[in-house]
């Protein structure tokens, strides 16, 4: 029906506007309703390793993309021992907090067999021990999570030659790697700060375990006696004040990796 005058016509007007003002507020709300129930279903659905299920997949697409395109071939820049800075800055001190006997300091060690020369699956190291173990100088940039970096100078044994002397993971002297284990899980001697690291990152001829910084000994609040550096990772994996290792096939306990961040952890 046509309108007979200006008034009916502004009256009709007025009526579609209403209609498309109420369609457009419904339709938003609808809109939002569902984002805000889809940003819910993200962030709060059901639990995996401390994080909800949608975003831990996420997480375990990108990782399983790094590892693809990781290769211990792929190796940190390094630098000069000149350019590294005098006073590293710290990253962390859970795991220190406790006091500690460094004198009587000795790594427990949990072997997923019998290690190399000793009929059983574990053993105890000191330091001493340790710094017999083929030594390693590396100048690297340290990256932390939080956004900042800097170049660093550590002393200590690879990981990979750590192994391989004791027959660690299923190393065999030759480095032969037929049977290794899937992971390292290392943690300091009061439990607090415990990390994973996959076998690969762990024979990654960069990664090391240090005794000291800058040719000295490691301070206290840089993870005395012995710390690790993984310079393929972000520093949340290189764990302070080791305690204790043990190598094993299911994926361990990591502290961040509990509190939403990625387990790789890679840069």
């Amino acid at each position: 029906m046509k309108p007979s005058n200006k008034k009916d016509f502004k009256n009709i007007s007025e009526q579609e506007m209403r209609r498309a003002t109420i369609k457009s507020l419904v339709g938003f709300s609808l809109g939002a309703f569902g984002l805000l129930a889809g940003i819910k279903w993200l962030v709060t659905g059901s639990d995996a390793a401390g994080l909800s299920r949608p975003l831990r997949k996420i997480l375990e697409a990108n990782r399983k993309v790094a590892g693809i395109l990781y290769s211990n071939k792929n190796l940190a820049p390094v630098f000069s021992k000149e350019q590294a800075v005098s006073v590293p800055r710290l990253n962390g001190t859970i795991g220190l907090e406790s006091s500690i006997d460094l004198g009587g300091w000795v790594l427990s060690i949990q072997n997923n067999g019998n290690i190399r020369g000793l009929n059983k699956t574990s053993m105890e190291l000191t330091i001493d021990e340790i710094k017999k173990l083929p030594k390693t100088e590396l100048t690297f940039e340290f990256k932390c999570i939080e956004g900042w970096s800097e170049i660093s100078n550590w002393g200590g044994t690879k990981f990979s030659d750590f192994m391989r002397v004791y027959g660690l993971g299923g190393l065999e002297a030759d480095n032969e790697n037929k049977n290794l284990t899937e992971y390292v899980s290392l943690e300091t001697p009061d439990e607090a700060y415990y990390v994973g690291l996959d076998m690969e990152s762990a024979l990654h001829p960069q990664t090391l375990l240090c005794y000291e910084m800058n040719g000295l000994p490691l301070s206290s609040e840089h993870g005395a006696p012995l710390r690790l550096i993984v310079p393929s990772k972000y520093g949340i994996k290189s764990i302070k004040r080791i305690g204790k290792i043990a190598f094993v096939d299911q994926r361990p306990s990591d502290y961040w990796a509990e509190r939403g961040y990625d387990f790789y952890a890679g840069l």
